[in-house]
């Protein structure tokens, strides 16, 4: 019996969505050589955008590295990312923390302001209210340390530029999965 509105079709067609989201996928690979070279390769020549990269070495012995990309694009463009760089040879696993659920998600930034008199005061009360740690402190200028999720450090640049914004310079993205599961 076939009802109004629905497909003839015996086959299940999955709901495609064309609306772009940013996802933070994070990428175990082997600590060799070239491998990110490969990773960010396979990024730029199908035309995706990396937001965000970090790279460090996770386990010594292993000689295993983590990758952690944030980038954008439809549901669809962020299952075919993952699919392509599960078929890497150095790498192990990847997994996409957006989907897991919410993730401890943290980034570094050290924040150059310049300033005298009143902007001198708003940038160091600033920087105490987001519990940005001063580094460094000169006549002329602060420099700031703040760690943060990126909204907090994006909120705490677009204040400072009020009071002198020189340079900014930020680590990228660093996370992990909540709870007791591992990579």
């Amino acid at each position: 019996m076939i009802v109004a509105g629905q497909s003839q079709s015996a086959y299940f067609l999955e709901e495609t969505s064309t609306v772009a989201e940013t996802h933070t996928l994070s990428v175990l690979v082997d600590n060799e050589p070239g491998v990110l070279a490969r990773v960010i390769g396979l990024f730029s020549g199908r035309g995706y955008n990396i937001e965000s990269l970090t790279v460090s070495e996770v386990e010594h012995e292993k000689h295993l590295s983590r990758i952690t990309v944030v980038t954008t694009g439809t549901p669809q463009v962020i299952t075919q990312i993952m699919n392509q760089l599960g078929r890497l040879v150095p790498v192990h696993r990847v997994v996409n923390l957006t989907k897991m659920g919410e993730a401890i998600e943290r980034e570094l930034a050290l924040v150059k302001v310049a300033g005298k008199g009143e902007h001198r005061v708003e940038a160091l009360r600033l920087a105490q209210a987001f519990e940005a740690r001063t580094v460094d402190a000169t006549l002329e200028s602060f420099v700031f340390e703040l760690t943060g999720t990126p909204a907090d450090i994006d909120r705490f640049v677009n204040l400072m530029t009020e009071c002198g914004l020189v340079e900014v310079a930020r680590t990228g993205l660093a996370a992990l999965a909540r709870g007791k599961m591992g990579m």
